[in-house]
């Protein structure tokens, strides 16, 4: 008895010390904005600053904000668009935000549908990046993150 009591108390160190070398996956918000299209929904793709990756409007989750307010407010000046977000994320997928240091940290990405009502031709970010709209099927195959056009693909009947 003493034995396996020793043997749970030092694995049970073990992890947390473990713990201090691996840090936690960090959590990124992202709007998935979308309208209706011809024969399936247009998507909204934004090129990332640094490397011009095709990526959804994304960022780091704001302080006393509910995480569906942050997806709006991503949206609005990652691509000037204005519209209405669930208030229960859509899911998530694993993703990498590229440092300009070159760093790569390891991500969730939580998404919000955005369904859109208009887009600002004026932004907090005009110029910085490029946006395009495209049929959900073509946009998951531009995403420049495999695990994003997996996620487009697998909640395309959701965006109604």
């Amino acid at each position: 008895m003493a034995m396996a009591s020793a043997i749970k108390a030092f694995d049970a160190s073990l992890r947390e010390f473990a713990g201090l070398f691996i840090k936690p996956a960090r959590l990124q918000i992202a709007a998935l904005c979308f309208r209706p299209g011809e024969d399936e929904p247009e998507v909204l793709l934004v090129s990332s600053r640094d490397t011009g990756r095709w990526i959804l409007p994304k960022g780091w989750p704001e302080k006393g904000q509910p995480a569906f307010e942050t997806a709006l407010t991503e949206a609005r000046e990652e691509a000037g668009v204005l519209g209405t977000a669930t208030p229960k994320a859509l899911g998530s997928f694993r993703s990498f935000k590229g440092l300009s240091s070159g760093l790569r940290l390891r991500t969730n990405v939580l998404v919000f549908k955005v369904r859109f009502d208009e887009q600002l031709q004026e932004f907090k970010e005009a110029g910085q990046r490029k946006c395009v709209w495209l049929p959900l099927s073509q946009a998951a195959a531009m995403a420049d993150e495999p695990a994003l056009g997996r996620f487009l693909l697998r909640y395309r009947s959701d965006l109604i």
